[in-house]
């Protein structure tokens, strides 16, 4: 009877009993169930009317499920941005732990996908940095466990995820350094290998960020390599094999940091994870079966406004309405006002630079590659960027190489604008001269050595060197060094001397060779003849003997002329009188009272200047009457004397100035008197006044007469 009323209610509610029957099903597994056909998983979420229910629950975590599944399977480098909208419109936070466990299987199936897989996780690392930081810990607990059962394939295969995530920065790369040395500790054939694998596929990178951390790697590797006792002949193969792509360059061996189509997130956006082997990990393996969600709806409703805000999909909608109207708008907008396009992305100049890179280094000598180089027309202004390439090229080889010191010269005697750009260069490359290596900065030191023998590049750019202790480091000094133990290979120390030390040119090297203070001098002396180039420095040493006696001789003048300006500028209204009567007894005489200073004073009467002279006496200082009386009689204007004549016409300056409101006139003449006595030269500018045809006047009318003594 029961049996009968069961089928009764069957009949009467097929689909609750489907329902209930597949919902029995699903319970079965701890994923979600058996198969079940997409539409009609599709029907069944349709009949369920209560959204809350555990059964549409269910249904949905199950399509969820399979649609992250088939997404992940089908990714590929050329899909991959069409398939990054269609995996953020499904609820990544809901299916994190879904997410990391289809990448993780795929990644292990297939590790040739390893990059597309690591590209798509820095995308969505940085909307959801905890499904970036989920995966670090899966995919590290894996390694660790398959490390220590043994698990090749799949220790491999954890290696070159990471290594993939620390290149797209998703992961720190403390997590790389821990690895390889994990494996080094103890090394074994296989641990090696995994580690070399590891090392290629993230080494660019570690290279990039921390090259010492890199070095270290390495010489635990050499160190193994070279004990041999742990490994057998093939990891030994490996190791060189390893050290082969170090020194060819990871990129140029096939091991790039990132490949050009999947670098999709900028170096900003990235949120990186620091994650240890020593950490506690937290996989949150319950992520990846169903759990009811007692807020499901409110959960999805969440996600869908984060959804619409990751891809826009409100702004589409908008703007796809009215496409229709701006569409005929633009149509209207006439011609004259589209004007040229200037590209601010800087696309342009990368893609010069790297035409420019290619050239140099595909040439087979400098004479094609400067013909490619023209033929290729570098823009106006940009005639700097060629010469930048030359010398980060010829930086980058192991040994100097003549062929980029022949094409910069080629370039520098071919247009202006090249040499000066290679100034430009020079310049900047000896303020940064610090951050070179020693071999980098060898290299530049030769190339700019020969630009300047061979005249390519104007010597001037030398003033930017002092060689001073304080002005130099030991980078400057090595690139100093180097520079002109080349130019006197070049030239010879004959001719290098005689270049140096041409007048025309002293302000270029007034910082090579120092003469502002003794130390300056003995410390450029002592550079100049530690790199065996004493020779450039003989000036200089016959000029620090003669130091001190320039010195001497220059504090003398000093303390003489500020003697000088004291006795001026307290006797200063001697020097002038307004008005006189003078005669042929009257006129100039010394006074002896200062004995540092001789001064020549005007009197107004004989008897004033025969008062004058006795308290002179015989104490030798006084001027020598002979010199006194022809001066005496030159200011009289005494024509009949020859000798005195002979003195005015001599002397007479032709410079003259009219005095305001008068006809007077000025002569200026200037004598020089020595008094032996005192070892004395004293040099007389005296104005006199004078008749406009330039004779002195009478001496019986008012005369307004200056003298000035100076010695």
């Amino acid at each position: 009877m029961d049996r009968k009323v069961d089928e009764g209610e069957q009949e009467a509610n097929p689909h609750a009993n489907g329902t209930r029957n597949m919902s029995s099903r699903m319970d079965r597994s701890r994923t979600g169930g058996a198969y079940i056909p997409p539409f009609k998983l599709a029907q069944m979420m349709s009949d369920v009317t209560d959204k809350e229910s555990v059964e549409f629950q269910r249904l949905t975590w199950d399509a969820l499920r399979k649609s992250i599944n088939g997404l992940v399977n089908k990714v590929n480098a050329s899909n991959i941005k069409h398939i990054l909208p269609e995996l953020f419109s499904e609820n990544l936070v809901r299916g994190r732990g879904l997410l990391c466990r289809a990448l993780m299987k795929s990644q292990v199936a297939s590790p040739g996908f390893t990059p597309v897989y690591a590209a798509l996780v820095s995308v969505v690392n940085t909307k959801f940095p905890e499904v970036g930081e989920l995966l670090l810990h899966r995919i590290i607990t894996a390694f660790k466990r398959s490390l220590r059962r043994k698990d090749k394939p799949i220790c491999l295969a954890s290696l070159k995820f990471i290594a993939h995530l620390v290149n797209q920065q998703v992961a720190h790369e403390v997590i790389a350094f821990e690895m390889a040395l994990l494996l080094l500790e103890k090394p074994s054939n296989d641990s090696v290998e995994m580690a070399s694998e590891f090392i290629k596929e993230c080494g660019a990178k570690l290279q990039e960020i921390s090259s010492s951390g890199l070095n270290f790697i390495f010489d635990r590797l050499r160190a193994i390599l070279h004990e041999g006792r742990d490994v057998d002949k093939r990891t030994q193969y490996v190791i060189e094999g390893l050290y082969a792509v170090r020194k060819t360059g990871f990129e140029a061996s096939g091991y790039p940091v990132i490949p050009e189509n999947l670098d999709l997130v900028e170096e900003e956006d990235q949120i990186t994870h620091e994650v240890s082997l020593e950490d506690e990990l937290d996989t949150n393996m319950g992520l990846d079966v169903f759990r009811e969600d007692d807020e499901f709806l409110k959960h999805e409703e969440e996600y869908k406004q984060m959804k619409a805000e990751i891809l826009g999909e409100d702004s589409d909608e908008d703007e796809s309405g009215e496409s229709g109207s701006s569409e005929e708008e633009e149509d209207e907008v006439p011609e004259q006002h589209a004007g040229p396009i200037h590209d601010e992305t800087g696309t342009d100049l990368v893609n010069l630079r790297r035409t420019i890179y290619l050239t140099i280094m595909s040439a087979l000598d400098f004479e094609e590659a400067g013909h490619k180089l023209l033929k290729m027309g570098i823009p106006e202004g940009q005639e700097i960027e060629l010469a930048t390439m030359i010398i980060e090229c010829c930086s980058q080889e192991k040994t100097f190489i003549k062929y980029y010191a022949l094409l910069g010269e080629r370039f520098c005697k071919l247009k202006k604008a090249y040499a000066d750009s290679f100034a430009d260069c020079f310049v900047e490359q000896y303020s940064m001269i610090h951050r070179l290596e020693t071999n980098k900065l060898r290299n530049v030191a030769k190339l700019f050595a020969h630009l300047l023998a061979s005249d390519a590049l104007p010597w001037a750019v030398l003033a930017v060197i002092q060689i001073t202790e304080e002005e130099t480091t030991s980078s400057s000094r090595i690139f100093i060094k180097i520079l002109f133990q080349e130019l006197s290979e070049i030239l010879g120390l004959r001719e290098l001397d005689s270049r140096l030390q041409d007048p025309t040119c002293a302000e270029w090297f007034a910082g090579l060779f120092p003469k502002d203070s003794a130390k300056n001098m003995r410390f450029a002396i002592n550079f100049f003849t530690s790199i065996g180039l004493g020779g450039l420095t003989d000036n200089m040493r016959e000029f620090l003997k003669k130091l001190p006696q320039i010195l001497a001789a220059q504090k003398k003048a000093e303390a003489s002329s500020s003697s000088y300006t004291t006795a001026s500028s307290s006797s200063g209204d001697e020097y002038t009188s307004s008005s006189g009567d003078y005669t042929s007894s009257s006129g100039y005489e010394t006074d002896s009272s200062s004995e540092s200073l001789k001064k020549v004073k005007m009197y107004d009467s004989a008897s004033d200047r025969d008062r004058d002279r006795q308290g002179i006496g015989n104490d030798g200082n006084r001027l020598q009457d002979g010199i006194v009386n022809t001066m005496m009689r030159l200011l009289l204007g005494d024509e009949n004397d020859d000798d005195e004549y002979y003195y005015y016409t001599t002397y007479v300056s032709k410079q003259r100035e009219t005095v305001a409101n008068t006809s007077t006139q000025w002569a200026q003449p200037s004598y020089l008197f020595q008094i032996p006595s005192r070892s004395l030269l004293l040099h007389v500018t005296v104005w006199i006044p004078t008749t406009p045809d330039h004779t002195p006047r009478s001496t019986t009318t008012q005369q307004e007469t200056k003298l000035r003594l100076l010695w």
